[in-house]
């Protein structure tokens, strides 16, 4: 059974193999991840919840998704659309959405959370150019 609190580091990212075996702590079990599959949205559901799906699959955190993550995911875009078409909406149903949404590390701040940062894509850094130096080898300085 799992333990309260904040959801521990893998042990890759440790920084001694002892860390992730301390105390009375079961020795962990790694498994092979395996190429995910995306099930296609469903056609039917609320725009806002086309929107959440359309915008989690473009998202930097879905790099880390395996299927049972987007399985997951498809079945809270159905939630969401649900609740978009209630006639009167429950308060604690919204809670239980936004919770799971937490969990797939849909928000900036659950991202933060757990110590996941997406960055931008870095341009190469152009070369400094010393334009004397080309005139001069060019001859148009003398």
């Amino acid at each position: 059974m799992g333990t309260r609190g904040p959801v521990p580091n893998r042990s890759d990212d440790l920084s001694r193999d002892r860390d992730a075996n301390r105390g009375d702590k079961a020795p962990i079990t790694k498994g092979k991840s395996r190429p995910a599959r995306v099930p296609e949205a469903d056609p039917d559901w609320h725009p806002i919840a086309r929107l959440l799906w359309d915008a989690t699959l473009e998202s930097g955190q879905a790099d880390f998704y395996e299927s049972s993550d987007y399985a997951f995911l498809y079945s809270i875009c159905d939630d969401v659309s649900y609740y978009k078409t209630m006639g009167k909406r429950s308060g604690q149903m919204l809670a239980s959405i936004y919770s799971a949404m937490e969990n797939l590390l849909v928000t900036e701040g659950a991202r933060r959370r757990v110590r996941v940062e997406l960055q931008d894509e870095v341009e190469e850094e152009a070369e400094v150019v010393d334009m004397d130096a080309r005139r001069r080898a060019l001859g148009l300085v003398v």
